[in-house]
C-alpha cells in the first residue's frame, strides 16, 4: 500500500466530487443511459466514487476489485439476457473501470472495454468530466446496440440514476 495513494484518498474531499458532478450534471447523465437503453436491450449502470474510505482503502482494494464488489452490490448481473454493463469512476485514483456481465462481456471483450475506459481517463485529464462520461456510455450503448439490439418493449430492469458514493 503506497502512501501516495492513501493520502489522494484521504484528502479527496466529497465537495469535489459534488462540484464535478452536481446534480444538473447527474440529470444530464441518467438522460443520456436513458437515451443509450432505447437503442438496445442492455443495462448500463454509471457509479463514481470520490475516494476509498475504511477497509477498503487499508487492504489497498484496486479500483477493478472495488467496481467488481459494486458490480456485484448493484445486482448488475441479474439481468434477463446477461446484458448488465457498470461504469465505474474511483475520482481519487483517476481511474476508470468497466466491468460487464458475461453475454455482453463474451462479445466486447476485456480490450473492448479498455479502449473505452482509456477515451473516458483521457476526457478527465482534460477536466471534460461531463462530456467524458456521456461519451463513455454512448460508446459501451453502441457495442450493445450492435450485439443486443432492442426489439419491441424492453423492460428497464436497473435504474438509469447514477450513483454517487
Amino acid at each position: 500500500m503506497g502512501i501516495g495513494r492513501i493520502g489522494r484518498h484521504l484528502v479527496e474531499h466529497r465537495w469535489r466530487l459534488r462540484r464535478i458532478f452536481p446534480p444538473a450534471t447527474l440529470a444530464r447523465i441518467e438522460q443520456a443511459i436513458k437515451a443509450g437503453e432505447a437503442t438496445h436491450a442492455g443495462q448500463v449502470r454509471f457509479v463514481v466514487e470520490g475516494a476509498l474510505d475504511g477497509a477498503p482503502l487499508f487492504r489497498n482494494q484496486p479500483a477493478r476489485e472495488r467496481a467488481l464488489d459494486i458490480f456485484s452490490q448493484l445486482r448488475i448481473w441479474d439481468t434477463d439476457h446477461n446484458n448488465g454493463v457498470l461504469i465505474y469512476l474511483l475520482l481519487a485514483d483517476r481511474d476508470v473501470e468497466i466491468v460487464a456481465d458475461r453475454g455482453i462481456d463474451a462479445k466486447v471483450g476485456g480490450a473492448g472495454w479498455e479502449t473505452i475506459c482509456k477515451a473516458m481517463e483521457a476526457d478527465f485529464r482534460a477536466g471534460h468530466f461531463e462530456a467524458g462520461v456521456i461519451k463513455g456510455i454512448a460508446a459501451v450503448s453502441r457495442e450493445l446496440s450492435a450485439h443486443f439490439p432492442r426489439r419491441g418493449a424492453v423492460p428497464n430492469e436497473l435504474p438509469d440514476a447514477p450513483v454517487v458514493m
